[in-house]
């Protein structure tokens, strides 16, 4: 394959990846914000939203305060932002029309319809039950390519490229999403008291549709240690940190069998998911919960500059 398609093929599950995960984002702080307690302690889900994605410098030189308002137009429709809601589906669309003969109809089809229905949805017609309906066709957009990649793609090279860009960008998305609500998973910090601990931790748990895992998981109340060791060291939660990197794992091993050698990426990405089936969460809450996710996102962004150099460039 070449490597511009395969770069295509990698950022396309990117942005489809964000463009979801940002969506169920916005869904968790509109949630969280309709609550009585939502601001106790300061905070501000609409601004904690804007901190998950990383844009929160440039959201701030251009919108100022954060509200339901702005928030949604920065991670929704802001054409200035290149990893707003709308923007990733452009930019998904248009590295799927460079790889057209590389994807089926359906995945071809799910990411065209999606960018031309976009253009219906406006941030200045937005009420809380219309921000709700186009969240959901967001998530059912993302949802329909990635079944439709799993159900009719072969499992070739091009498979596995895009299979590398979902899980390097859901892995990402957890481990942000986890460091900024860090200091309410602190198993040791005082409770707050009334409701607002458990908002906070389901707030974490809804932005990666994880709520009803949990339940079943552990089958008992919300608890900030257990809320940590779902989305990092449960293999079987398929947005887990570990859960990701076993999925990178084998899929850059499937690549490196088909094209007859290893290298960098492969090393990193074996020695990271090795740390993480070794991490003891009692040792990692010792030694710091933001520290380690701040770690684990520079090694992901390393992971995927590594592919990169490997097979993209």
């Amino acid at each position: 394959m070449l490597s511009r398609h395969a770069d295509s093929l990698f950022w396309l599950a990117r942005y489809v990846e964000r463009a979801e995960n940002t969506a169920r984002l916005l869904e968790a702080a509109a949630r969280l914000s309709a609550m009585p307690v939502a601001h106790a302690e300061g905070a501000n889900e609409w601004e904690m939203a804007v901190a998950a994605t990383g844009t929160l410098d440039s959201f701030a030189a251009t919108y100022g305060e954060a509200n339901a308002r702005t928030v949604v137009d920065h991670l929704a429709f802001s054409s200035t932002n290149p990893s707003s809601i709308r923007s990733c589906l452009e930019t998904a669309r248009t590295n799927a029309r460079s790889v057209r003969t590389a994807l089926t109809m359906d995945m071809w089809e799910t990411i065209n319809l999606g960018w031309l229905e976009m253009r219906r949805f406006s941030a200045a017609k937005m009420n809380r039950q219309e921000l709700s309906d186009f969240l959901t066709w967001v998530k059912e957009t993302s949802l329909r390519f990635d079944g439709s990649a799993y159900r009719t793609m072969l499992r070739n090279d091009a498979y596995y490229f895009l299979r590398l860009g979902t899980y390097i960008e859901r892995a990402d998305f957890t481990a942000r999403i986890l460091n900024v609500k860090a200091n309410v998973l602190d198993p040791d910090r005082p409770t707050v008291g009334g409701g607002f601990d458990y908002y906070q931790w389901s707030w974490i748990l809804r932005s990666v549709s994880a709520l009803t895992s949990y339940h079943w998981v552990y089958r008992e109340n919300l608890k900030p240690h257990l809320v940590a060791d779902l989305l990092i060291l449960k293999e079987e939660m398929p947005r887990s940190l570990v859960s990701c990197y076993d999925n990178i794992t084998r899929f850059l091993d499937s690549l490196a069998r088909d094209y007859g050698r290893q290298g960098p990426s492969q090393r990193r990405a074996r020695s990271t998911l090795g740390r993480l089936q070794g991490c003891d969460l009692d040792e990692l809450f010792k030694a710091g919960l933001t520290d380690f996710l701040a770690d684990f996102v520079w090694d992901n962004g390393r992971l995927g500059a590594a592919i990169a150099e490997q097979y993209l460039e």
